[in-house]
């Protein structure tokens, strides 16, 4: 037969075994990756944890380097080398040793104590259990995991963010160096008749104002070129901190052009929808709000009493029955009735809700915004392409045509000239807004707002006392 004592202790025993959780395996990763496949995000960012992976992701860098940088290539650069995103992955450990904390009961107690009186000598012993911890568990451990979860969109929409910041600049350095490269072409056709009005000036042939015109014309170009140089370094520097490149590695080619426009635009219907089911920050933004309304219930079931523990007592004393039996501990809200923390949850609550109404109206206000952006930036781009540039070929190869018939002056080619390739760089420009409206339209339906993160993050433990009330 198993006495009085022997069934506590087998007791306890199982309720301690039951409240020990674990870490997972992954960390919390394979969600995170989940989230980002769904969106479009094929790129690994792995957690860089020690040596060993910190060398797979340099030999990985070196092997992308080592070709033209496509805008693949970039965005997993990025992601292997942005310290930011590491610096989030610890947040998500963090979360996760929350959560298996709240999954194991606090330790038990165990009190002695030896008096005496004359000959009589008395022990007592007790064993002290929080049976309030034992009672919230399984609400706190929900509350960790709600929370843990809303680190992981977090983490996912991080690296969505770096995904889309890397592709804007990877866009915005080959536009600036094309747009530089045609600069050039425009500085060397006014350098020319600059120098062509020179010498027709010194034989009789040329207006000195003529001269001053080309001149000008030559100094204005040389400006435009210099400013044009420094706009492609500074764009491609931008792309080098993105991809957290220093040393040997920041002498990376970049193509020489952009990606063509696509045939024709895929038909996007219900954007708002999608963006109010994909959207990272409005999934956090209810999140939270499901999250502190659990945390309040918490709070009102613990809000009178916050402390609960069981004792188990086995006294003996000499020359007398051992004696035995328990003893309940209960805090008194005489002083306390956590009417103030019970009002501080109620408006978080409220806080959350209205920031998660807020931001759905703002996101479905954004992606409209950007679709339009998309639309007329692609109707840009292809009328450029389509329209002006070759109407300006045509204009060009006419100019020539009488050039060569002797119907024309140099100076009426070149200033054509200079015409044609002022059209080449508004295409270029063009073409550029078009990617960088796709990357923004992509990012607005599967990303998040600016800061809208960081102010619906900012409540995420705003009940964090009550969660932890049993701890």
């Amino acid at each position: 037969m198993i006495g009085a004592s022997g069934k506590w202790t087998i007791a306890l025993a199982v309720l301690l075994l039951g409240g020990c959780a674990t870490f997972s395996d992954d960390g919390g990763t394979g969600k995170v990756n989940a989230a980002l496949s769904q969106r479009g995000i094929t790129q690994q960012a792995p957690w860089i944890k020690n040596e060993a992976d910190a060398d797979r992701a340099a030999d990985a860098v070196r092997k992308l380097l080592a070709q033209p940088l496509t805008a693949e290539h970039a965005v997993q650069i990025a992601l292997l080398n942005n310290r930011g995103l590491q610096a989030a992955y610890a947040e998500l450990g963090i979360a996760e040793a929350e959560l298996v904390q709240a999954g194991r009961l606090r330790n038990p107690g165990f009190s002695f104590g030896r008096t005496h009186r004359a000959d009589e000598v008395e022990y007592e012993r007790a064993f002290i259990f929080d049976l309030m911890g034992l009672l919230t568990m399984p609400l706190r451990t929900q509350l960790e995991r709600e929370r843990f979860e809303l680190v992981q969109g977090r983490m996912a929409a991080d690296i969505i963010q770096v995904a889309a910041d890397t592709r804007r600049a990877w866009i915005s350095a080959i536009a600036a160096q094309q747009s530089a490269a045609y600069a050039e072409q425009v500085k060397g056709a006014a350098e020319a008749a600059s120098e062509l009005a020179r010498r027709m000036v010194n034989a009789g042939n040329f207006s000195k104002l003529d001269q001053a015109r080309e001149q000008a014309f030559y100094a204005d170009a040389t400006a435009q070129l210099a400013r044009a140089r420094q706009q492609s370094l500074a764009e491609r520097e931008r792309l080098t901190r993105l991809l957290g490149l220093w040393g040997n590695d920041i002498a990376f080619k970049l193509p020489e052009r952009l990606p063509d426009l696509p045939p024709t635009l895929r038909e996007m219907t219900d954007i708002e929808r999608q963006a109010m089911q994909q959207r990272l920050d409005v999934q956090a933004a209810v999140g939270n709000a499901e999250n502190i309304a659990n945390s309040l219930g918490l709070t009102r079931a613990t809000g009178y009493f916050s402390v609960l523990e069981a004792k188990y007592i086995r006294n003996s004393e000499s020359g007398k029955p051992r004696q035995t039996g328990y003893e309940i501990e209960l805090r008194l809200p005489i002083f306390d009735s956590g009417s103030a923390k019970l009002a501080r949850a109620e408006n978080a609550h409220r806080q959350a809700v209205n920031r998660a109404a807020d931001l759905a109206i703002r996101a479905r206000s954004e992606v409209r915004e950007a679709y339009g952006a998309w639309r007329t930036s692609y109707d840009l781009a292809r009328h450029y392409r389509d329209e002006v540039v070759p109407l300006r070929a045509r204009i060009s190869e006419e100019t020539l045509l009488r050039y060569n018939g002797m119907l024309m002056s140099v100076f009426e080619l070149l200033a054509e000239s200079r015409q044609q390739v002022s059209a080449v760089i508004n295409a270029i420009e063009a073409q550029r807004d078009f990617w960088l409206a796709d990357t923004t339209l992509q990012f607005t339906i599967n990303g998040k707002s600016p800061g809208a993160i960081a102010a619906s993050g900012g409540s995420l433990r705003a009940t964090a006392p009550a969660a932890e009330a049993g701890h």
